[in-house]
C-alpha cells in the first residue's frame, strides 16, 4: 500500500499489441486483471468490470447482447474467463419493469439467474443492474484510495466537483442493488459528456466505449485525484502529527510475538483464529498519530473495507515510551469484553425484525501505537488481507481528514450492509471449514520425508503451518515446494537448531509473529547412529541425547509455555521410533535417546491434561523413502549389522515386518495427523506404532 501524499502516479500497463491479439471477452479480462493487480485501484475482491459484447444466442443463433460482468465474490485481479457472469441485457432491462421500489431491491436478486447467457453457472452480483442500465459499452467500479477519500468526506460533492470539473459526477451514498442502478442510468442521461461518478462514501464509475477506453480513463481520473492531494496536502503533518515513536523492527516484532497469543486465547475458544502483524510505514504512521483514536473511532467508509475489518478496530493502549507491555497483557481480557458489548450493543442498537443473528462480536483489527496492526481471521489470507484493507481505510483517512473532516458510514446503514440477508446468503454458501482450519502447526525436522509429509497433511487439512529444520538449503525448497501446492499464505519457516534454547525461543517467537500462536507441534527433528558399545564415543552419545533427548525437551517445553498463556489447549505429537520400545544391537546410544523421548512425552501427558494439552507418540521404523537420516552412514551401519548390502535393506525391513510391508514417510503423516486433529481429542499419553508390524515393539 503506498500514502496519498506523494504516491507513484499509475502507469498505464496496456499493451496494444497483447491486446489485439484477444477477442472481446478476452480484453475484458486483460483490463479486470490489470486493474485488480493494483490495490491503489481496488481492494481484494472489491469493485467489478463489465463489458456489453454482442455474441450469437445459442438457440436462435441471432446476434444479442450480453452484458459480462464480474459475477458473486471474484477478484478482478486474480479471475479468469469463468469469473464472469454472462447475461442478456435486453431480459435484465425488462426487469425495469418488474421493480416497483426499494423495499423489493433484494427480492429483484432472484431474477437475475432468470436472464442468465448461455446456461452460464457464475451467479450474478448484487451489482448486475449497476452495470446494466449504464448506456456504455465498458464499464468499470473500482474502489480507489485516493477517489474514496473524496468521497469519504463532508463535503465530498464540492471536493468532488474541484478536482474534475464536470467530467466526473457525484451521487449520494445509496447501498448498492436495482436502485443505485436507476440512479446511474439517470445520472448518465442527464449528462452525456460525463465520463464517470463518484459514489459518496463508496468508490468510482468510469466507462467507454472500449476495453482500452475505459482503462485509459479509469486510470487518468484516479490519477488525478493523487495528484490534487498531492497539492493538497503538501507540507501537512498527516493525522495530526506523530504522538508516539516506533519501536525499532525488532522490537515491534517481540511485542507482536507477546501480544498476539494473548488475544487470540482470548477470542479463540469458539472458533480458532490466525493472526496477521503489519507493521509497514503506512500502518504506523497512523498508530503512532495524534489523531488514532479519534479517526479509528469513526469507522470505515467504503462497504468493503468494514466487511471484512468490521465497521471499527480495537486501540490498544501500548505505550513505547513507558514499555508498559504487562499492564496492557493484563487489561486486554476487559479491552476484549469491552468490544464484545460496544459490538452487541451495535447490533441491538440497529437490528432489523429479520437480521441475521449476531456473528462473532470480536475485534479483527487490533491497532497498538509504536508497534503496527494486528488482524485475526478464520485463516491466514482472510486475516492478511483484511489488514490488507484496513491499509486501504488508512489511506482513505489520510486523504480525508488532510483536507476537509473524514466521515465513516452512518452505524444503521453500515449494518444494514453487514446483515444485509443477501450478504447473509453468501455466507451461507461458503464451503465448510476444513478440519484443521484456524490450527497453527509447527514441526520441526521439517525438511526430511516424515517433516515433509506431515506438514503436508496438515496443510491438506487446512492448518497453517511453521517448518523448522537446521537444513537452510532444504528447509528452502520445502518451503516452496509447499507453498505452491498450497498456497503461500499457509506456510512460513524457520531455521532452527532444536539442541539451542535461544533458537527454539526465537523459532517459535517467529510462529507467533506469523499465525498468531499455536495449536499443534509435531516434534521430529532427528539422527540416527550405529555402533558398538565399546566404539560408541562420548561425542556420540552425547549428539544423540542433544537432540532427540534435549531437543525435544527444549521444543515441548516452549509450546507448552505458549499453549498455557493462550488457554486453548493442543496437540503435541512426537515422532519416536520403533527402536524406542525395542532394543537393537549397536544403536545404544539411539534406542536410549528414543526411549527417553518416549517416557518424555509420557510425563508431559500428565502435565498437559490439566490445560487440554494431549502429548501423544507416533512409532515408525524402517521409513527409508525420503529421510534425511536413512542417507550415508546410518543405511551402511543397518545393513552391515544385519550382513546385508545397501540395496537388500529395504526389502530386509519389508519382510521382517508381520505384514510385509513397507513403512512411507506419508503412512507416518497420518498417524501424526489422526493424533493431532480432534479426531483424537479423547487420546493423551498413547503410542501410535506405524512399522507393519513389529512384535517386539507392542506397547502391552
Amino acid at each position: 500500500m503506498q500514502d496519498l501524499s506523494g504516491a507513484q502516479r499509475l502507469d498505464n500497463r496496456w499493451n496494444d499489441a497483447v491486446a489485439d491479439a484477444m477477442d472481446e471477452p478476452g480484453r475484458l479480462l486483460y483490463r479486470s486483471n490489470l486493474l485488480g493487480s493494483d490495490k491503489r485501484i481496488t481492494n481484494y475482491g472489491g469493485g467489478n468490470t463489465s463489458g456489453k459484447i454482442d455474441m450469437a444466442d445459442p438457440l436462435t443463433g441471432e446476434t444479442v447482447t450480453v452484458l459480462w460482468v464480474k459475477g458473486s465474490g471474484g477478484d478482478v485481479g486474480t479471475m479468469a474467463l469463468d469469473g464472469f457472469s454472462t447475461l442478456y441485457l435486453d431480459k435484465l432491462n425488462r426487469l425495469r419493469a418488474l421493480y416497483k421500489g426499494e423495499a423489493q431491491e433484494d427480492e429483484m436478486v432472484g431474477y437475475l439467474p432468470h436472464c442468465t447467457f448461455n446456461l452460464n453457472p457464475r451467479a450474478a452480483s448484487i451489482d448486475t443492474p449497476l452495470h446494466a442500465y449504464l448506456p456504455f459499452r465498458h464499464v468499470d467500479h473500482m474502489h480507489p484510495d485516493a477517489v474514496i477519500a473524496i468521497a469519504a468526506t463532508e463535503n465530498s460533492r464540492a471536493l468532488t466537483e474541484a478536482v474534475y470539473g464536470g467530467e466526473i459526477g457525484w451521487l449520494p451514498w445509496r447501498r448498492p442493488g436495482f436502485q443505485l442502478g436507476l440512479d446511474l442510468a439517470a445520472f448518465a442521461a442527464a449528462n452525456p459528456t460525463a465520463k464517470g461518478v463518484v459514489l459518496e462514501g463508496h468508490g468510482l464509475f468510469t466507462w467507454g466505449d472500449s476495453s482500452k477506453e475505459c482503462y485509459e480513463t479509469t486510470l487518468r481520473v484516479i490519477n488525478r485525484a493523487i495528484a490534487w492531494f498531492d497539492g493538497e496536502t503538501a507540507g501537512k503533518a498527516a493525522f495530526g502529527g506523530a504522538a508516539v515513536a516506533s519501536l525499532d523492527p525488532a522490537a515491534r516484532r517481540a511485542v507482536a510475538a507477546r501480544l498476539m497469543p494473548e488475544i487470540r486465547g482470548l477470542i479463540g475458544a469458539d472458533e480458532k483464529k490466525v493472526g496477521h502483524f503489519d507493521d509497514s510505514d503506512a500502518v504506523l504512521e497512523f498508530v503512532n498519530s495524534r489523531d488514532l483514536p479519534a479517526l479509528a473511532a469513526l469507522g470505515t467508509s467504503c462497504p468493503d473495507h468494514f466487511l471484512r475489518t468490521k465497521i471499527r478496530p480495537l486501540v490498544l493502549g501500548f505505550d513505547p515510551a513507558a514499555d508498559n507491555l504487562d499492564a496492557v497483557i493484563d487489561g486486554l481480557p476487559g479491552a476484549v469484553d469491552a468490544y464484545r458489548h460496544d459490538y452487541a450493543g451495535y447490533y441491538e442498537r440497529c437490528r432489523r425484525p429479520d437480521s441475521p443473528a449476531m456473528r462473532d462480536p470480536n475485534a479483527i483489527v487490533y491497532l497498538v501505537p509504536g508497534v503496527g496492526m494486528l488482524t485475526f481471521a478464520r485463516d491466514k489470507a482472510t486475516a492478511r488481507i483484511a489488514g490488507e484493507f484496513y491499509v486501504n481505510a488508512i489511506n482513505v483517512m489520510r486523504g480525508a481528514s488532510s483536507v476537509s473532516r473524514y466521515c465513516g458510514l452512518p452505524e444503521q446503514e453500515a449494518f444494514d450492509i453487514e446483515y444485509w440477508l443477501l450478504e447473509e446468503a453468501k455466507l451461507q454458501r461458503m464451503p465448510k471449514p476444513k478440519a484443521l482450519a484456524g490450527r497453527v502447526a509447527l514441526v520441526t525436522g521439517a525438511a526430511g520425508g516424515i517433516g515433509r509429509s506431515t506438514a503436508e497433511r496438515l496443510l491438506r487439512d487446512g492448518a497453517c503451518v511453521v517448518l523448522a529444520d537446521i537444513d537452510a538449503e532444504a528447509l528452502e525448497a520445502t518451503k516452496a515446494a509447499l507453498a505452491r501446492g498450497f498456497g503461500a499464505d499457509a506456510v512460513r519457516a524457520v531455521t532452527l537448531d532444536v539442541t539451542d534454547e535461544a533458537a527454539v525461543r526465537e523459532g517459535f517467537a517467529a510462529a507467533c509473529v506469523e499465525f498468531g500462536g499455536l495449536d499443534i507441534l509435531v516434534s521430529n527433528a532427528g539422527i540416527a547412529s550405529s555402533a558398538p558399545i565399546e566404539a560408541t564415543e562420548l561425542s556420540l552419545w552425547t549428539r544423540n541425547m542433544d537432540i532427540l533427548a534435549t531437543g525435544y525437551f527444549l521444543v515441548a517445553r516452549e509450546g507448552f509455555r505458549l499453549f498455557r498463556r493462550q488457554g486453548l489447549g493442543g496437540s503435541v505429537v512426537f515422532v519416536a521410533s520403533k527402536n524406542g520400545l525395542a532394543a537393537s544391537p549397536n544403536a545404544a546410544a539411539y534406542c536410549t535417546a528414543k526411549a527417553a523421548e518416549i517416557h518424555l512425552a509420557r510425563c508431559l501427558a500428565l502435565e498437559g491434561a490439566p490445560i487440554g494439552v494431549r502429548v501423544n507418540v507416533v512409532n515408525p521404523d524402517a521409513v527409508l523413502r525420503g529421510s534425511k537420516i536413512w542417507t550415508g552412514e546410518w543405511r551402511e551401519q543397518r545393513a552391515a549389522s544385519s550382513n546385508l548390502s545397501v540395496d537388500q535393506l529395504e526389502e530386509h525391513y519389508r519382510n521382517r515386518s508381520l505384514l510385509k510391508r513397507s513403512v512411507y514417510p506419508e503412512d507416518v503423516a497420518e498417524a501424526i495427523g489422526f493424533l493431532a486433529s480432534d479426531s483424537a481429542a479423547k487420546s493423551t499419553g498413547n503410542i501410535l506404532n506405524v512399522d507393519a508390524g513389529n512384535a517386539q515393539s507392542f506397547t502391552r
